[in-house]
C-alpha cells in the first residue's frame, strides 16, 4: 500500500494526523489500521468506517469492542506479516 496520511478531528475538536498501514473490508464494513509514527515503534489504532454509503468523506470510529479488536488485530497481523501488533 502506498504511504497515505489521513487527518481527522476528534470529539474535542483536535486535528490528529495518522499514517495508514493497511485497510481491509470484512462483510459490509471497511477498516483501516493506522499509526502515529512513520517509522519505528508507535501506537496503532484500528478504525471502522461508519459513514453513509453516499457520503463524500469517510467517518471513522475507533474499534473498542475487545472481541472485535482481537479478531481485527489477527486479520491485520496476517495482512502485514512483517509487523507485530500488540494489544494493550
Amino acid at each position: 500500500m502506498a504511504e497515505e496520511k489521513i487527518s481527522f478531528i476528534t470529539d474535542d475538536g483536535e486535528t490528529v494526523s495518522l499514517y495508514v498501514l493497511e485497510e481491509t473490508r470484512i462483510g459490509e464494513n471497511d477498516y483501516i489500521l493506522v499509526t502515529d509514527t512513520k517509522e519505528g515503534d508507535g501506537s496503532c489504532y484500528i478504525l471502522k468506517d461508519v459513514s453513509e454509503a453516499e457520503a463524500s468523506e469517510a467517518v471513522y470510529e475507533m474499534v473498542e469492542n475487545s472481541g472485535e479488536l482481537d479478531y481485527l488485530s489477527d486479520i491485520f497481523a496476517q495482512l502485514l506479516d512483517d509487523v507485530d501488533i500488540e494489544l494493550e
